[in-house]
């Protein structure tokens, strides 16, 4: 079977520099290089010598529009319009920076209401913005608990009953379960008891399909050093839904502003007032490195090309085999219709060593999980197979 499939996938397995001997199952954690990524980075380097800051504006694909494009194309990875998404900083200073806009803490309507093992560096965003608010994390941070290793809906709609949640976050993919989490219901449900709804899309993005604009939550953040293979320490993204872009709906948010967020027209005639980029491009503070967009740039040529549906459609087949493959030999937490990731409970981390040692890379999280993931860009049918086979003789 894995033969068949490989033989139709070769051509984007080809576009990456894969570690020599190894079955790499960790594009969770960071995605691997693309072959034209030195190449991108080498002609920015070029340019800087070349023309120094007026790289900005002169030559092909002058530094000025490179975020253009790179806008461009994560909004069609997100099903978003490119006035809605802005690539900057890192995910957790857009996290902050969304929360200084979108946690609106009330008298009565304060807490924030999130998954069981949300991504760690969440629960610190949230924690911190709780006590800066004068709140007390350890109250007021409200945790759905997952029944079965699988959070269910309503238990979230049972919570928002209690009317006390200000701000709804969570995953759209739970980085330790690998669950797929409805993003509309979860936004109908949020919406219904007015609260403020948005959603950290660093295990979803460039993983599973996306329709941003039309579910129409408030606000999303995200890294592209995962599936999106933009290296380690790539620029994060930031989602803005189109109707908070409007002036009179701008005027009763709080937003941090820096120079890179005025419009361009005017940005370097240095004036003291701030005068807004349209749409999300206004959270922007500072300049954006183009070596690391055009880093990223080389991952998204690629996404153009193939496109995420078809994306999507090779990895529920890859996951699904190796789901089939060992699902009677050992107990996987992470629902069906998953994205590009497994969660295998093992009872020590033996088989997490052995697996090393043979050259296939996982992950291990605390207490009892190995995370799988093969990605449909550079994993095969074959690795798959063959990583199953040494889990099942490991038995």
């Amino acid at each position: 079977m894995y033969k068949e499939y490989d033989s139709q996938e070769l051509s984007y397995r080809n576009k990456f520099l894969l570690p020599p001997d190894i079955i790499y199952f960790l594009g969770n954690s960071l995605g691997l290089q693309p072959n034209t990524t030195s190449i991108g980075i080498t002609e920015t380097l070029d340019k800087w010598h070349k023309y120094g800051v007026e790289a900005f504006f002169l030559g092909d694909n002058p530094w000025m529009e490179i975020a253009d494009s790179i806008n461009v194309s994560m909004a069609n990875i997100l099903g978003a319009k490119p006035e809605e998404v802005v690539i900057m900083n890192t995910l957790t200073t857009n996290l902050h920076l969304a929360l200084i806009t979108f946690y609106r803490p009330e008298k009565n309507k304060y807490k924030i209401l999130v998954e069981e093992n949300a991504f760690p560096t969440d629960a610190y965003a949230f924690k911190s913005q709780l006590r800066y608010h004068g709140y007390d994390p350890e109250e007021d941070l409200v945790v759905v608990k997952s029944r079965d290793d699988i959070i269910h809906y309503e238990d979230i709609e049972a919570i928002l009953e209690s009317g006390e949640i200000a701000l709804t976050i969570f995953g759209g993919v739970n980085y330790y379960s690998g669950q797929v989490f409805d993003l509309e219901r979860i936004t109908k449900m949020a919406r219904k008891h007015g609260s403020v709804i948005g959603f950290d899309l660093a295990h979803a993005v460039g993983n599973i399909e996306l329709d941003l604009h039309r579910i129409g939550f408030d606000f999303a953040v995200w890294c592209n050093y995962k599936y999106m293979n933009g290296g380690p320490g790539a620029p994060g993204g930031l989602f803005i839904h189109e109707r908070h872009h409007s002036d009179s709906e701008i005027g009763k948010l709080s937003r941090f502003e820096g120079w890179w967020g005025n419009k361009r027209s005017t940005r370097f005639l240095m004036r003291d007032d701030f005068e807004p980029e349209v749409g999300a491009k206004a959270w922007q503070l500072s300049t954006s490195s183009p070596i690391m967009l055009s880093a990223l740039r080389s991952s998204l040529d690629i996404f153009d090309e193939v496109g995420i549906k078809k994306l999507r459609e090779k990895s529920i087949k890859l996951t699904g085999y190796l789901r089939d493959l060992i699902g009677d030999k050992f107990e996987i937490i992470t629902p069906q219709d998953s994205g590009a990731q497994l969660s295998v409970r093992v009872p020590d981390k033996i088989l997490f060593a052995f697996l090393h040692r043979k050259g296939v890379y996982t992950d291990w999280r605390e207490p009892d999980v190995i995370r799988l993931a093969p990605v449909p860009l550079y994993n095969t049918f074959e690795e798959v197979y063959n990583t199953s086979k040494l889990m099942i003789d490991f038995l």
